[in-house]
């Protein structure tokens, strides 16, 4: 089973021409209500990749919490993890260019009151994958991730937004997964350095003692582990939006993890399916489910081992 502790959104996504620069007004012809937020989104791209999924978060008491949990259990998701708050259900402002490149503001809102005790222990055996982003409190964060780790699940951290972990907190993580900028910043935090910027998961896992994965963009993604590395390439796309291509990518790992794919297997399933998110406008919304994914592997060659 994966459990997903993370954030519920209402997205409010607006298409332009260009992203606006500071102090720049920037005009577009409509925009979009889509249910969103990294916890929520991740939590779908794994339920619709064939795993079963139970969220825990928070949402507000008004009508944008209905359209965030209307979404999620359509997708299959168990919604009995997610708490009613006096604080507004959370919210996220995207403009999208022509590009499908994306500029995102966040209103935490109820998120904001997550808390680790919102998780029975019962649900944090062996049989369990946890997955987490950093769109909640922090503190709560690292305490869910230290229970987690004594009950003995399995640890999925996506270091998303960029926020500074305790290293010990890092090092309980079965798989830390970053952006190449993520990547970066951690790499700066921790004295690790690369001849090569893409290949900082390698060096990252050896420091930290832990499965990296980094995901750079067009360039696919990398993997490092113990037992070896690999690299997948990115689907050949042309991208209508951005937007949930990290959250796919993350989701179906975790996904694939937790149904007993090995390493190299999983990367490639995620690369795919961050690859199709981007062919529709908005996050969950452009999510793919199973069929589609196993349609589109042939598409992507294999990972290949570095070392």
């Amino acid at each position: 089973m994966l459990l997903v502790f993370g954030s519920i959104n209402i997205d409010l996504v607006f298409r332009v021409a260009a992203l606006p620069g500071p102090g720049e007004t920037v005009l577009g012809p409509s925009y979009a209500t889509m249910p969103g937020g990294k916890g929520a989104n991740q939590a779908v791209a794994a339920a619709r990749a064939g795993a079963a999924v139970r969220m825990v978060g928070r949402v507000g008491r008004d009508g944008f919490a209905e359209l965030a949990l209307t979404a999620l259990r359509d997708a299959g998701v168990d919604t009995g993890g997610i708490v009613a708050s006096d604080a507004p259900t959370g919210c996220a402002s995207i403009a999208v260019d022509d590009k499908g490149e994306n500029q995102i503001i966040v209103a935490s809102g109820a998120n904001a009151h997550v808390t680790a005790d919102q998780v029975d222990d019962a649900l944090l055996g062996p049989g369990t994958t946890l997955v987490l982003q950093m769109e909640l409190a922090e503190r709560e964060t690292a305490a869910l991730i230290a229970r987690a780790r004594r009950r003995g699940a399995r640890i999925v951290l996506n270091l998303a937004p960029a926020l500074p972990l305790a290293q010990e907190v890092l090092r309980a993580v079965d798989v830390l997964v970053v952006n190449a900028g993520e990547g970066a910043g951690l790499a700066s935090r921790l004295g690790v350095a690369s001849a090569d910027h893409k290949a900082l998961a390698v060096p990252l896992s050896r420091a930290l003692g832990t499965t990296v994965v980094m995901t750079l963009g067009k360039d696919g993604a990398i993997a490092a582990a113990r037992g070896g590395a690999w690299r997948v390439g990115a689907l050949p796309v042309s991208p209508v939006d951005t937007t949930g291509a990290g959250d796919a990518f993350v989701g179906v790992l975790a996904a694939a993890l937790d149904g007993g794919s090995p390493l190299d297997a999983a990367l490639h399933r995620a690369s795919v399916a961050a690859g199709l998110a981007c062919l529709e406008l908005g996050a969950q919304s452009s999510l793919p489910d199973r069929g589609a994914i196993e349609r589109a592997l042939p598409k992507l060659p294999r990972p290949v081992r570095l070392s």
